[in-house]
């Protein structure tokens, strides 16, 4: 996959934008710059967007279109650890291609959102939701 100026004008204003507010050179290292920032990624950032998606789905506050596009895991009849989660997501049951369609929200909010810890995806309010998750992102990408 390679960057078209539109992928990456936004990326160059992103980073641009952390070395001016911490008044850094057009060469120096952009990781601590974020760190110091508490700045995600852009590609957590989108992540954040997406996950912030479906917690508002499950909240009634999006729009139904969107509902549509994802539905809750079934409740399984096996007495497993996860079997009684009714916060996990059913993945869709047909296959995408292994490039763009991966992509595609149908396929990216269940990935993304059955990978966070339960207490996170059963945050009440959407601020607290919003503060769980940011920081599982940030420790994700700096604390590893």
């Amino acid at each position: 996959y390679t960057l078209s100026l539109h992928d990456a004008l936004p990326i160059y204003v992103f980073n641009t934008c952390a070395r001016l507010i911490c008044n850094e050179g057009k060469y120096c290292h952009l990781t601590p710059l974020l760190m110091e920032l508490h700045w995600l990624p852009i590609e957590l950032r989108i992540e954040f967007k997406i996950i912030l998606i479906v917690f508002k789905i499950f909240k009634g506050l999006a729009p139904s279109y969107l509902s549509s596009l994802i539905t809750r895991k079934p409740e399984s009849r096996y007495n497993l650890r996860n079997s009684s989660d009714k916060t996990l997501l059913s993945y869709p049951s047909f296959k995408s291609k292994a490039t763009i369609g991966d992509r595609a929200f149908i396929f990216a909010a269940p990935k993304l959102w059955n990978n966070l810890p339960r207490d996170i995806r059963e945050s009440s309010s959407i601020n607290s939701f919003k503060s769980k998750l940011k920081t599982f992102l940030f420790k994700k990408e700096f604390c590893n």
